[in-house]
């Protein structure tokens, strides 16, 4: 079908109007086609109907259009308008799951925020001896970001592959930071005469928080992105996180001006908001499916795939990952440890070559000990190298499981049918796994073991 600049449409008769489809939807705004038989059709978009009819019953014929005012009710307006503005076009469908509960975190993450950043700041004034208003305190508040802040964001930017191996944690460490600065400057009016270590320590907390933040922002959002519309989905977050900031600095002002308005309503109130605070974020967090390999998103990968067989989705790991207590050795993935000096995995020179004998040709090593198997990737090794590393240790700590792990060959080593029948097993399997890995959307061309250290031999 193509339109003329103005006047009525012509159809060609390469494309009837008569055709036998009854609907046909198509993602354009949050309209649909209607396509009827008879040479009739109705088109719905944000704000308009539109009918169309042909005016004959040949091949070619002119179409009648008929224009009506928007038919949706007032509620249904604003919410269409609200998911317009706040959301990804062609949502639910064009992110991934999960994507609805991180939102709503977010939002009561940066209300609380931003509330309790309101109390800290007339703390701050209040402990310099200034007694602004809470409106002054808003405004003053941006002037306070310079200073020690800048170091804290230096300190920070060293550990930008730490915060891609782990987003999640470091988001979480960010909004501590952020608390920890926000307490320090609301309990500043207790000790006036430190006001300007307690200032420097809290900016510097908060510089921290701010690298860690901006930092990790995008591999959160990437994980949502189902159809190349990060772009999109980074606009409408940004869009979510400013709403519930301005509405945040308006609770704030009332809090400071009423409740809050003394210093023991301000340690009353800040605890509370900075519980909503982490609370939110954590829960945030959780519900973003990353899906880039790391040492314990591809432990968990591993030992579900020797437990059922199946490979699970970024979806099903989300809540298992550990996002603010350390992480332990998973015993069914083999206890793998990644290891980046050869010298602390291996040892003498005499043990390598023995290990590069046995792993002809891999871009991994590995030495089974009695309590853990230590990993060591290749600087060439990619997601799938870790992958087949990890199975094979699984492999190795399965069928070793009759026998005791302590009486393994000398010195780090496993007996050859063992391993034989282990690396045969994995063989046969890892094909499997990484066709479900790359089916489920991971990231199997990375491995990302938070240091950037890789080892070469």
């Amino acid at each position: 079908m193509r339109a003329k600049p103005e006047g009525n449409l012509l159809l060609s008769s390469s494309s009837p109007v008569s055709s036998s489809h009854e609907v046909v939807s198509r993602r354009e705004g949050l309209g649909f086609l209607q396509q009827r038989p008879q040479r009739r059709w109705i088109e719905v978009t944000d704000n308009v109907r539109r009918e169309y009819e042909c005016a004959s019953s040949r091949p070619e014929c002119r179409l009648q259009t008929n224009l009506s005012k928007d038919i949706r009710p007032p509620v249904q307006k604003a919410v269409d308008s609200f998911l317009s503005r706040f959301f990804p076009l062609g949502y639910p469908h064009s992110v991934a799951e999960g994507y609805l509960v991180y939102s709503q975190y977010r939002a009561i993450q940066h209300f609380a925020s931003a509330a309790l950043h309101v109390l800290s700041t007339q703390s701050l004034l209040f402990a310099a001896g200034l007694r602004p208003t809470p409106a002054q305190a808003t405004i003053i508040s941006w002037v306070l970001k310079d200073g020690m802040q800048h170091f804290g964001k230096l300190v920070c930017s060293s550990m930008g592959a730490r915060m891609d191996s782990e987003p999640k944690r470091w988001r979480i460490f960010a909004d501590v930071m952020y608390d920890i600065g926000g307490g320090l400057e609301v309990v500043s009016p207790l000790c006036p005469q430190h006001f300007l270590p307690v200032a420097g320590v809290a900016n510097l907390a908060k510089g921290m928080a701010l690298v860690s933040a901006r930092a990790t922002r995008l591999p959160v959002y990437s994980a949502f992105a189902k159809e190349d519309n990060l772009s999109d989905l980074y606009a409408k977050g940004e869009a979510i996180s400013t709403l519930s900031n301005v509405l945040g600095l308006g609770a704030g002002i009332y809090l400071a001006s009423n409740i809050a308005a003394s210093i023991q309503g301000k340690l009353a109130m800040a605890p509370l908001l900075s519980a909503v605070h982490l609370y939110s974020v954590t829960q945030e967090m959780r519900a973003a499916p990353i899906n880039t390999l790391n040492a314990q998103r591809t432990a968990m990968l591993v030992a579900d795939f020797i437990k059922t067989g199946i490979v699970s989705r970024p979806a099903d790991l989300r809540y298992k990952e550990r996002l603010i207590l350390p992480v332990s050795l998973l015993k069914d993935a083999g206890n793998v440890r990644v290891v980046t000096q050869l010298q602390t995995a291996i040892g003498k020179p005499s043990r390598l070559t023995e290990l590069k004998q046995r792993f002809c040709n891999k871009r991994f090593l590995l030495k089974f000990g009695q309590k853990s198997t230590d990993l060591v990737l290749h600087q060439l090794a990619k997601g799938e190298d870790a992958v087949e590393g990890w199975l094979m240790a699984a492999n190795v700590a399965r069928l070793s499981k009759e026998s005791d792990f302590s009486s393994l060959a000398e010195a780090g080593g496993v007996s050859s049918s063992v391993f034989e029948k282990a690396y045969e097993e994995t063989e046969k399997q890892l094909p499997v796994l990484l066709s479900g890995l790359r089916e489920h959307g991971w990231h199997t061309h990375l491995f990302l073991e938070g240091n950037g250290v890789r080892a070469v031999w």
